[in-house]
């Protein structure tokens, strides 16, 4: 036994993460210093995220057949060089718009394989190192999250002190080192090479699966009704993140610092909100928890930052939201555990986590647009208009009164199944929504 891999990729995610939090502030910055268009910030998160898509229908299979560890390494390669070229570029003096993109959409499809093939590792990974799952489970999620929450701060300081391209060289370092550590460290690990079962790739296959996935999730009503959900609001939380609060930052809050400590707020009390649910969530109704807590983590930020010019009042909406972000996820990973039985939860997470990405690129270039149209306070306003219209759903429609015990059909072979993460690339996850 030993707990080197498991250390190794703890630090990987930890770095990879924190870097792709100075992106998240970095790119928008970036683009609203060169070009001052909110607009070409909508479409450069447009760019970043619609091959997510695309990542997210095939990476599974793709990953079992070449290896974890080398589609870890492999994708924190690219997304160095990817990040690492905009800066260059631009102190060159050659970069131009279409190559920013094309830079962005690059990093959008390789990055979510890498962080797919490192976490269904863990499984491997703590039984390699003697550890229980459940523990290996929180920590890697804990530290997942607080890496969001030290790199969103960090993001901050460094535009303010260095520039944005500054923080976005130190990203592209970041990556780097993160695939040293997985190439490192993980060698020897059978889990983390290829898988000899995996067979060959083939697009029938895929098709197949998909089909089979989406014929279940049309039936399940309740799980339709979270992919819906969640679609909508994962498209209008990356118009807030890639478009609305970098600008709100520019215009009213006084800069990079202020947006990067508001995300790490927001981070801090997701953790917390997690925490918090883990100890009691069960002793109250799933629908109950979820439907406050997705009113409070949507709407009320969108209507303080319309409003509210100083980050103070912000800030304490932005821990609050933080705090009802936190209890979705263990609600949801928990709800399609109970659902959806283990043979079908690759076909079933295709479609999912597909169907959940789908409006986010769309969700960032509708915010760009909407602001150079209308201005920072009224496209606040219809966003967080939309949000709160989206997240009553659970309060209208009557499917999702069955979140409160799982609806058992024998036919189908539904059964409770373990909520561990799988050891496989093809597993199921939740649909998750995005991290704001």
């Amino acid at each position: 036994m030993s707990r080197r891999p498991f250390a190794a990729v703890l630090a990987a995610n930890t770095i990879s993460i924190a870097g792709s939090s100075v992106t998240l502030i970095g790119v928008p910055w970036f683009v609203l210093q060169t070009t001052g268009s909110a607009g070409r910030a909508g479409i450069v998160a447009f760019c970043a995220t619609l091959p997510v898509v695309v990542a997210a229908l095939v990476g599974g299979p793709v990953i079992d057949r070449i290896g974890r560890r080398r589609v870890s390494a492999l994708s924190d390669l690219v997304c160095a060089v990817s990040v690492g070229a905009i800066p260059l570029l631009h102190y060159a003096g050659v970069l131009e718009f279409w190559m920013l993109c094309a830079l962005m959409a690059v990093g959008g499809l390789v990055h979510t394989p890498g962080l797919t093939a490192r976490a269904v590792l863990l499984p491997n990974l703590a039984e390699h190192a003697g550890t229980p799952l459940s523990r290996a489970a929180s920590l890697y999620d804990a530290v997942s999250r607080g890496a969001r929450m030290i790199g969103a701060a960090l993001a901050g300081v460094l535009i303010a002190f260095f520039g944005a391209e500054s923080a976005l060289l130190l990203d592209a370092a970041s990556f780097a080192v993160s695939a040293l550590l997985v190439g490192a460290f993980l060698r020897g690990v059978p889990a983390a090479e290829p898988q000899p079962g995996a067979g060959k790739i083939s697009l029938a296959g895929y098709r197949a699966e998909l089909a089979e996935g989406w014929r279940f999730l049309t039936r399940a009503r309740l799980l339709l009704g979270i992919t819906l959900m969640v679609m909508m609001t994962n498209g209008l939380d990356q118009g807030w993140s890639a478009v609305l609060l970098p600008v709100h930052g520019r215009e009213a809050l006084g800069g990079a610092t202020a947006v990067g400590l508001l995300v790490s707020v927001f981070g801090g009390f997701a953790l917390l909100g997690a925490l918090l649910y883990g100890l009691w969530g069960e002793r109250f109704s799933r629908r109950a928890v979820f439907t406050a807590a997705f009113l409070l983590c949507g709407a009320p930020r969108y209507a303080v930052a319309a409003f509210t010019g100083t980050p103070l009042p912000l800030a304490l909406t932005m821990a609050l939201s933080g705090l009802g972000a936190g209890m979705l996820n263990p609600i949801l990973t928990t709800v399609i555990y109970e659902r959806v039985p283990e043979e079908l939860r690759s076909r079933v997470s295709g479609v999912t986590t597909a169907g959940c990405e789908l409006t986010m690129p769309l969700g960032g270039l509708a915010a760009g647009l909407l602001v150079d149209g209308l201005g920072a306070t009224r496209a606040l306003l219809l966003f967080g208009g939309t949000y709160l219209l989206v997240t009553l759903s659970p309060l209208v429609f009557p499917a999702w009164r069955t979140m409160e015990r799982p609806e058992v059909d024998a036919s189908a072979g539904l059964s409770r199944t373990e909520p561990a993460l799988p050891g496989s690339a093809h597993a199921a996850t939740a649909p998750r929504p995005s991290a704001n």
